[in-house]
């Protein structure tokens, strides 16, 4: 009903939660029927004399708890079989899992609308998309990977270039491709856990290089490669997981022509690469003949997306990937390549990476504003933080503690190699909390950190 108008003037909550609370109040009461079209947002906001975000988020709301959907280019409509409603995110900080590295996700109704459409145009090609692919992708996919990675400056041909089912598996036939059990690989010394998992798993030895604010000590990867005659160097060089250090356009030269001289390819897990919007070139493009390039979508997108764009150093150089990388994975999925195309070529993948920006400096300052000044490691894009804990704190009595009011961090364990973990842990600030349980959850850790563990063990 286009006419609908809800009485807002009883309700104390913010006016989003009114409107969704009347949504549902008057499908109750049968004002509202299955079917029923809504007021367009615009149209709605003045009639109410509110903000648009307000009706935006309302209608949101709405959806969240299965009340109303969306239909491109339609409107929006009660939904013909309410789902039962999902209760409103609890403010509470022990509901709050910070462990896991997600990009925030999305609200906006136009933005979700937007992806909706990409995925319904691509479902419209669906049994085509169900059959097997050739492997490395279609000339199409490789487009847009081109289309995509000319961000970062990077232009490959074709047949350097691969479409991969994420980074996890382009990384695995990587270290295949150079490596065989016994070998060893140079790592940073806190460094991405999946490194770590896939080099036990190959039968791989991993050592850790030494970092200082620049990125890797150069003197110490020299040392290491005449000692150990590494088959590799991984680098996760941009918004580092989990110290989300950046490694300097300086300190990446003078890398480069360390690994020149050992004759050492560098692996760069370029998974953050995007979201900058000003950073140092990628290894690929300041030596592009010794960099194995992985650029994942997970991070820059979505982490369900299971997409990356593989670019290696020369052409032959793809043949004993690719037959390294189809025997563990067939192909990649073309339903989630087509997704991924459709969006970089309609502008959806350029609007989620704004989406992703915009939040995360706005969780940042959260972080800014709430914790200790000094307590930890971030940059205004990243959208994780490295808290190094303050004496008397241990990352076992930290996790714990956090644990205990369902606060999920990441001891510093999971990400070092080789020497004894420091007494850190790594915060994710992205995922499915909203802003308001994010401020809760840091102002709990807030706390936490400015006592001692004794303090805090009434808590436990």
């Amino acid at each position: 009903m286009a006419d609908w108008s809800p009485d807002l003037s009883q309700r104390d909550k913010p006016r989003y939660l009114a409107i969704a609370d009347a949504i549902a109040a008057d499908i109750a009461g049968g004002r509202l029927a299955a079917g029923d079209r809504l007021p367009p947002q615009r149209q709605l906001a003045a009639r109410l004399d509110v903000d648009f975000t307000t009706v935006a988020r309302g209608y949101v709301e709405a959806q969240k708890r299965g009340l109303i959907e969306s239909r491109v280019g339609q409107g929006t409509f009660v939904t013909a079989h309410t789902r039962r409603p999902r209760p409103a995110p609890s403010r509470r900080p022990e509901l709050v899992d910070l462990s896991m590295n997600l990009p925030p996700e999305p609200e906006d109704p136009e933005l979700l609308d937007r992806m909706q459409e990409g995925f319904d145009a691509v479902g419209r090609d669906l049994v085509a998309l169900l059959r097997y692919q050739g492997f490395g992708g279609s000339r199409e996919a490789k487009d847009a990977a081109s289309n995509w990675l000319s961000r970062r400056a990077l232009v490959p041909s074709n047949e350097r270039l691969f479409v991969t089912p994420g980074a996890h598996p382009a990384l695995l036939g990587i270290l295949c491709t150079l490596a065989r059990p016994g070998d060893t690989i140079l790592s940073e010394a806190i460094t991405y856990p999946g490194i770590r998992s896939l080099a036990a798993q190959i039968g791989l030895t991993l050592i850790g290089i030494p970092e200082d604010e620049e990125g890797i000590d150069v003197a110490a990867l020299c040392e290491l490669c005449q000692r150990h005659k590494p088959k590799a160097l991984y680098l996760n060089p941009t918004f580092n997981n989990p110290t989300t250090r950046t490694v300097t356009e300086r300190r990446r030269i003078e890398i480069v022509a360390a690994a020149r001289r050992c004759g050492l390819p560098i692996i760069e897990d370029d998974a953050y690469g995007f979201v900058p919007t000003h950073g140092p070139a990628p290894f690929a493009a300041i030596a592009p003949d010794l960099t194995w390039h992985v650029a994942g979508l997970a991070k820059c997108i979505g982490a369900g997306l299971r997409v990356a764009y593989v670019i290696v150093p020369d052409t032959r150089s793809g043949f004993p990937f690719s037959a390294a990388l189809r025997s563990a994975t067939v192909m990649a999925s073309p339903l989630t390549v087509a997704l991924a195309t459709r969006w970089i070529e309609d502008g959806t993948a350029d609007a989620l990476l704004r989406f992703i920006r915009t939040e995360t400096r706005a969780r940042q300052k959260l972080a800014t504003e709430l914790l200790p000044p000094g307590s930890f490691m971030a940059d205004p894009l990243s959208f994780h933080l490295w808290v190094p804990l303050p004496a008397p704190w241990t990352r076992s009595a930290f996790v714990g503690h956090m644990r205990s009011t369902r606060i999920g961090v990441v001891a510093s364990d999971a990400f070092t190699v080789g020497d004894t973990p420091p007494e850190a842990v790594r915060v994710c600030l992205g995922g499915p909390a909203g802003r308001e349980e994010i401020r809760s959850a840091l102002d709990f850790m807030a706390h936490a950190l400015e006592e001692s563990p004794e303090m805090m063990s009434t808590f436990l």
